[in-house]
């Protein structure tokens, strides 16, 4: 055990075990963090992680994402499965946390003691989430939650970090939002496992539908492969959500194979962030004050090339 991690941290952990909603926010606060605290509780975690289903949902900003998430939410609950929702958010250009809209809209879950929702802050991190979203899983994972529900921010095409994260990607469209071109787009075709053609009743579903269709027929699938359906939805009057839990539970009962490796996948995409970052602090550590700025002095000037930059960095530290 690391020699930081006190009595009141394993007191922490014990409670996150339980269920208790503040020491799952206490513990989610740590890891957002991104310190020391936060990391010695992930690895105290970690080994009792991993029984969770994380269920992604995707799609461009006003597909109505907050609103299936809460039907979702209903719908999960009435089976009896526990549920965590990590809603990543816009960040407040006045506090830099979340805008708590997708919260909000959630309210209604707010007093279910089976269900954890957080909202997140993309903090300027690309892709859709936020940079510790897989964290946060964890530590719903270890609080015992059955189903973990992650929503993206809303941003469009680059929200292809979900499939990264999730064990399953939903991707939300709506017609007359552009979406026919959205669902043209090799990002969205390729992460989606289930695509959702949300506010069905609108002109222009069944158009959508059949460009989704179309663009799969040109992709090659193996005998037995998974095929992504296409689920129609109006999630403000509650219709066709148990569709779409039915086609999850049909997806991850078909597809133990490509969950294993997309955990895999999942674990050395972490993994790899970390040492990415880890690695890009410790070098700014070992340079002697001022160097980088010097540094970047000369490739504005154009007296230095980045990757000439690079070269000699790496030559001071490692020789």
């Amino acid at each position: 055990m690391p020699a930081n991690v006190d009595l009141p941290g394993r007191d922490l952990r014990s409670r996150i075990a339980s269920g208790d909603p503040r020491a799952i926010a206490r513990a989610i606060s740590l890891v957002e963090d991104e310190g020391a605290a936060g990391a010695d509780l992930i690895r105290e975690i970690y080994g009792k992680t991993g029984r969770a289903y994380l269920v992604g949902i995707t799609g461009p900003p006003g597909a109505g994402k907050s609103t299936l998430v809460d039907r979702l939410i209903a719908k999960i609950r009435s089976e009896g499965q526990s549920v965590g929702v990590i809603a990543v958010d816009p960040t407040s250009p006045f506090t830099g946390g979340a805008i708590l809209g997708d919260r909000v809209r959630m309210s209604a879950h707010a007093f279910d003691a089976g269900v954890f929702i957080r909202s997140m802050a993309t903090r300027g991190h690309l892709g859709g989430l936020a940079r510790a979203t897989s964290d946060v899983a964890l530590v719903l994972d270890a609080a015992g939650k059955d189903v973990i529900i992650i929503e993206t921010v809303g941003v469009g095409q680059d929200e292809v970090d979900i499939i990264r994260t999730a064990d399953v990607s939903v991707v939300m469209l709506v017609p007359g939002a552009g979406d026919e071109v959205q669902a043209l787009k090799a990002g969205i075709m390729e992460i989606a496992d289930i695509f959702v053609v949300n506010k069905a009743d609108r002109e222009g579903a069944d158009s959508l539908a059949q460009s989704i269709v179309a663009n799969l027929s040109l992709q090659t699938f193996a005998p037995g492969e998974w095929r992504p359906p296409i689920v129609k939805t109006q999630a403000t009057a509650d219709v066709g959500i148990s569709e779409l839990w039915t086609e999850i539970g049909k997806f991850r009962q078909q597809s133990s194979a490509t969950r294993a490796t997309r955990q895999r996948a999942r674990q050395e995409y972490r993994f790899r962030e970390l040492l990415s970052h880890q690695f890009l602090q410790r070098v700014e550590r070992s340079l002697p004050a001022g160097d980088l700025d010097r540094v970047f002095d000369r490739l504005a000037a154009r007296e230095l090339d980045p990757y000439s930059a690079a070269a000699e960095v790496m030559e001071k530290i490692f020789g």
